[in-house]
């Protein structure tokens, strides 16, 4: 590989290149960039630190709604400002303060008289607020609502073009032999979306995915999609805040006691410590696990909102023990979270487990003071009894759970406090507790603390953590950001964390630290670059000492650097480059290495009905330890953050189109060629050569 021998020369290169390259389309910028890319680094920084196959879905909608309908800045509730993504929670707390002392805004650009808002911060809200000149709430009437309403439809089908091995041909015997060796249905992954908006009042709508190889209006799947979700939800009408009925999630505090639905984890913004519950709202992803279903309400009393809701559904679960009458079972190994339906074996896992939860929450608000009581009830058809492994002593097992916990949010001048205690019905206890302040105009400090007991059962949570659950943690986190002169900012954070107990593959208590540095430089509205360090340390069992009776942890240490510019060079071109280095090392096996340089290209005329982006890479990897994500443009509301490793390049198009003013057609064509790989993809997914490529196409109708 070609960086094995001096790969600081080799990166110093690429860095001068790319540098020259940018600061001759800067003396060419004439616009501001748009939001996405602030939206993207969230979902791609995100996806770094997870391998979970997570929907985001949510992220962009409620952009996506406000920049077609603008948020009302004097009407607008601390929950709908949140929603925005781009306001932290001073800015928040001061704007509605504002609005309080000083009566309703009179034009956008009167947040400049409120603390903490900037002209940058102000130009970014403007795509997705407004001040209108009636300072009246509107008035709610069924004619409003068919006249102002908003009606969504998708229609999108994708497929990989190379024949999978699950999707070969296959004779009969072979089936009789082996019924798991072939995917039942068709390798065509269809999705389909109906929603009915007006404004934040009213939402009902249905949602429906087939993945590839499930089957379609046949067999198992008679009815059509493997995956259906429906929810009708009613917003702001009076004292009540919220009602939802079908599908919907449930987020309360800092998801210590109970947060269903996606949350982001660490990310290089270093501020991104406190999680902003946003209560009840309806579900509309294609994620078969983080929802609930049933009824949910939620009501405003004074300073008190009192929340209660209630789910029962069926789930995925790896039965251990069925009864041979009824063929229900009895006891499961574990839930089963890949919502895939393609083989006999996993049709077998679908639907056969039984969940009910109950839950509440009281909020107390005042001013800059929230505090918030939780309790939660689990109960399921069949016990879960766990694997007799060491890791397991004291995980929930059994059918029955309860989890109680308080939350708080204070905000006193500069500083804002937040945290959540909860105990589950175990006695396990679970902490977290939290500062953000603003010490200075130009120096802001993030700190989060975590202590999560080895026997705290919590199943729907999400607070910030190392591990992909709350449990068996403890954990202290400290970053800044800081804008030392003009047009650079400095974002850092550390977290050293601890696992007092076994876990999966790491068999004793070990110690482990993530820390980020990042440097950005933005000398104009239309431009922005920055360098970010990483060095990550996550002990694992030591696999290469086959002679060793008991496994042991040793260090895996990783280290990525990247450079980053994103810039226009006129309103319709964006153009993006990066160069992304990364090295991974342990005791006992050889330092991997391994780069990947990019370039995009983004058009987005103005006027013209077709827009496109445009990806080219190489890459040049060890394998999958040295695996370096990067986040890719795709159709409306569909993501792809694609592990990029092994050596080989990689090619993107998306294409959109806009019929009339009310449709809009996408495609997608994306290719990985390795140069060293003649297959790819492993079991029932692998395909042969060294090409691996799909399409993507998508239709939406707006009315």
């Amino acid at each position: 590989m070609i960086l094995r021998r001096n790969p600081n020369k080799f990166l110093i290169s690429l860095l001068a290149f790319l540098l020259l390259f940018s600061v001759a389309g800067i003396a060419q910028v004439v616009d501001d960039p748009s939001n996405q890319n602030m939206i993207e680094k969230k979902i791609e920084n995100l996806a770094e630190t997870t391998s979970e196959d997570v929907d985001y879905t949510n992220i962009l909608e409620n952009l996506s709604f406000f920049q077609d309908h603008p948020l009302e800045l004097n009407t607008a509730d601390k929950d709908q400002l949140e929603q925005l993504l781009m306001l932290d929670e001073f800015q928040i707390s001061n704007l509605l303060a504002h609005r309080e002392r000083f009566g309703k805004f009179l034009s956008v650009y009167e947040l400049q008289a409120v603390e903490g808002f900037d002209l940058p911060t102000i130009y970014r809200l403007l795509p997705y607020v407004k001040v209108t000149r009636d300072l009246n709430r509107l008035n709610i009437s069924f004619r409003d609502m068919i006249k102002y309403s908003t009606n969504e439809m998708f229609l999108r089908v994708t497929q990989n073009i190379e024949e999978q091995k699950g999707f070969s041909p296959a004779t009969e015997e072979e089936l009789a032999a082996s019924p798991n060796s072939r995917y039942l249905g068709s390798p065509q992954r269809v999705f389909a979306r109906y929603r009915f908006r007006y404004g934040n009042y009213f939402s009902a709508g249905i949602t429906a995915e087939k993945d590839a190889g499930e089957e379609f209006f046949k067999g198992s799947q008679k009815q059509g999609f493997d995956f259906m979700t429906a929810h009708f939800a009613v917003r702001n009408i009076g004292k009540l805040k919220s009602l939802n009925i079908g599908d919907y999630q449930a987020q309360f505090g800092q998801g210590l006691t109970f947060w269903s639905g996606f949350a982001f984890g660490k990310t290089a913004d270093a501020m991104n410590v406190k999680r902003s519950a946003q209560g009840l709202k309806p579900y509309t992803s294609v994620n078969e696990n983080l929802f609930l279903r049933g009824v949910a309400t939620s009501w405003t009393l004074g300073k008190f909102e009192i929340t209660a809701f209630g789910s029962d559904k069926k789930v995925n679960s790896n039965a251990s023990a069925v009864d041979s009458v009824s063929q229900d079972i009895q006891a499961f190994s574990s839930f089963n979270l890949s919502g895939y339906h393609r083989t006999v074996s996993e049709l077998q896992d679908k639907a056969n487990l039984r969940e009910q939860i109950y839950g509440s929450h009281i909020k107390f608000s005042r001013r800059r003071l929230e505090l918030g009581l939780t309790g939660v009830s689990y109960n399921y058809s069949a016990d879960l009894q766990r694997s007799n492994d060491p890791y397991n002593e004291f995980e929930f097992q059994g059918r029955k759970n309860t989890n109680l916990g308080v939350d708080y949010n204070y905000i006193y001048r500069n500083f804002n406090f937040f945290g959540e205690a909860a105990r589950s019905i175990n006695g396990g206890t679970a902490v977290t507790s939290g500062l953000i302040a603003s010490l200075d105009p130009r120096f802001s400090l993030s700190m989060l603390y975590r202590n999560f007991s080895r026997d705290y059962h919590g199943i729907y949570t999400a607070a910030i953590s190392e591990g992909s659950r709350n449990i068996n943690e403890k954990g202290m986190y400290v970053g800044f950001v800081a804008k030392p002169i003009k047009y650079f900012t400095v974002s850092a954070f550390i977290d050293r964390w601890n696992y007092p107990w076994l876990k999966y593959l790491v068999d004793a208590p070990t110690n482990g630290y993530d820390g980020l540095i990042q440097v950005n430089y933005t000398p104009s509205k239309a431009v922005d670059m920055y360098f970010r360090y990483r060095d990550r340390n996550r002990p694992r069992n030591n696999s290469l000492d086959e002679e060793a009776v008991i496994d042991y942890p040793i260090g895996q240490l990783q280290k990525n650097y990247r450079f980053d510019i994103v810039y226009k060079i006129s309103p319709s071109f964006r153009l993006r480059n990066r160069v992304e280095l990364v090295r991974f090392s342990q005791p006992g096996l050889e330092t991997q290495s391994g780069y990947m340089i990019l370039q995009d290209i983004v058009y987005k005329p103005l006027s013209k009905p077709v827009s496109f982006s445009f990806r080219y890479a190489l890459f040049d990897t060890d394998g999958y330890n040295t695996r370096i994500y990067a986040y890719e443009n795709d159709v409306l509301y569909s993501f792809s953050i694609p592990a990029y490793y092994y050596k080989g390049s990689r090619t993107y198009l998306t294409l959109k189109y806009n019929l009339t003013r009310k449709i809009d057609l996408w495609f997608r064509y994306a290719q990985f060629f390795y140069a060293n790989r003649s297959s790819t993809g492993s079991g029932l997914t692998e395909v042969q050569g060294p090409v691996r490529s799909d399409f993507r196409v998508q239709a939406r109708i707006s009315f």
